[in-house]
Formats: C-alpha cells, structure tokens, sequence
C-alpha cells in the first residue's frame, strides 16, 4: 500500500510537477517491526503447550486432521485461515471444551508442563483454570455487577484469595478497563459497551491466574477503537502468558502475534498448512496457499 502526499491544491501552480512520497505499509512491515521490539518465549518460569497429532470428529465428521504445534511461553500465536477450516475447533481442543458438544470426539495429545490434558483421571475443572478462553461474543453475567463477574470465577472454583480488592483492581488494570470502571464497580456487567464488556470476560479469566488464554475472535464484533484496546491488552498480557488467538483479521495478526499458524480445509477435513514467525509467513511463506490467502486472493 502506498500514501500519496499531494501537498495543498492551492500552493500548486500550473506546469509545476507533482511530487509524490511514497511510504510502505503492508503486512509484512508491520509484522517486521513487532518482530524487532519483542523477544518471544525468552521470560523465565512456566512451560509452553504442546499440541500432537490433533483430530476433530463431530459425530462421523472429521473436521481436524493431524495438527502438531508449540507454543511457547511468553508468546502470542495467531491461527488464521478461512471460516470452516477448523481453528476455533482446535483451539476448543486446547483446554478440553470441544468435548462439551454432542458427539464430539478427538485425538491426539495436549501437553502442559508434558502431562497430555486428556490423560485418565486428570481434573478438567483444574485444566480450565490453567487454560482460560475468551470467546467471540462478550458474555458477561448479566446478574452480576462487575466486580461480581471479575471474581465469579475465584467464588466457581472456591479458591482462597487474601485481598479480593485487590485482585479485582490488577484484574481489570490489566484487562486496560481499571480506569473507566473504578467508580462504579456495583454497576452490572451489562451496563458496559461492548469493548468493554469484552475487557471485563479478559479480567474474569485472569482472576484464576491462567497460564494460557485462548481468544476466539475476541475483536470480531467490536468498533475500531474498541479493537485497539483489546490488543492493547494483548501485548500486556503476553508478558506473562501465553496467547492463542484465532482472528480473520489480517492487519491484527501481523499487529499482535509473534507466530501465525495457516489452516485450510480445501474441501476436506481442517488442516495446519504452515506456521512461522509472523513477520515470514506474510512476507515469504513457503505454501503457495498462504501466499494467496495473506495477499487477499481468497478466503
């Protein structure tokens, strides 16, 4: 994409030349510079999820074939690709919520700290607390207030807390909404637009000191503004955890992730095509089906 300055119509005399500025602007470039300021999976403490060899069924429908990745901790990954490929189904594979829908099934592995999530005997409800989701449409308790939904999570899975005052503020101070809602805490969850409503489901799931937070096209049916503060808080968050996103959105993959994974039906079952730093896959993918995609000549 190029910017033409033009200057002002009125300076410009006639039978003088136009000169023109050229400036770049394009995935790649603004992946590159995320890439240069940020220095993934580099902080200390934590393990990173692991994904082996993923299938999906709903009833006899595979809808996922064979999908292996890492994602390492401290790093934001975002899985892009068209509708109906299979990214939201994985990403709900991740944290063991694919097995809420009738008839669905899966295979495979999914590694935290190297123990598979779907081993026998393992505690779902402590799994969740570790792998938090976000979904695409804002849910807050519409019966609570908003310091109520914040801590719903902490009063669910009867976790002691010190200061639950203070865990509310660095909940929502970390979720970027501390300062519009600090005034009015015993306001419903309801009452918020829906950016902010989508920031208040962000501070619920951190309440529970997730380890992973998985985001469903987080920003998919929020206004510009609201995205940006989103993302925002993405880049905040993704200095102590782990983030997966799933967005069709190609200017916030390259804005927020460090690594992009492509996944593609092509008339089959879901399936991962390539994944690499951000900055690579929109600038020199090695599938010709990326390329396409991330240059806009389908999906």
């Amino acid at each position: 994409m190029t910017q033409i300055n033009q200057g002002d119509d009125n300076s410009t005399n006639e039978g003088e030349s136009m000169t023109t500025e050229t400036v770049p602007s394009s995935l790649a470039g603004v992946a590159a510079s995320r890439s240069s300021s940020r220095k993934p999976g580099t902080l200390p403490m934590g393990a990173g999820l692991e994904a082996r060899g993923v299938h999906a069924w709903f009833n006899k429908h595979l809808a996922l074939r064979d999908v292996s990745l890492d994602f390492g901790f401290g790093t934001v990954t975002a899985l892009i690709g068209p509708s109906g490929c299979g990214k939201s189904t994985f990403i709900r594979t991740m944290n063991r919520m694919h097995e809420f829908i009738p008839g669905a099934a899966m295979a495979g592995e999914v590694l935290l700290d190297g123990k598979d999530i779907y081993a026998a005997g393992t505690d779902v409800t402590k799994i969740r607390l570790q792998i938090g989701m976000v979904f695409q449409k804002p849910n807050p308790f519409p019966s609570m207030t908003i310091g109520e939904n914040v801590l719903s999570g902490i009063k669910l899975a009867q976790l002691k807390v010190d200061n639950k005052d203070d865990l509310l503020e660095e909940c929502l101070v970390r979720a970027g909404l501390w300062s519009e809602v600090k005034d009015r805490l015993s306001a419903h969850g309801g009452s918020l637009s829906g950016g902010q409503q989508q920031r208040l489901c962000i501070a619920r799931s951190l309440a529970v000191k997730p380890r992973v937070l998985l985001m469903d096209e987080p920003c998919s049916a929020l206004d510009p503004g609201s995205t940006l503060r989103i993302e925002d808080t993405i880049g905040e968050l993704a200095k102590t955890m782990t983030i997966i996103i799933v967005t069709h959105n190609m200017q916030q993959a390259a804005r927020v992730s460090d690594y992009t994974a492509f996944f593609l039906s092509d008339g089959g079952p879901g399936q991962m095509v390539e994944v690499g730093p951000t900055s690579e896959i929109f600038s020199r993918p090695r599938d010709k089906r990326t390329e396409n995609y991330v240059s806009g000549r389908f999906g």
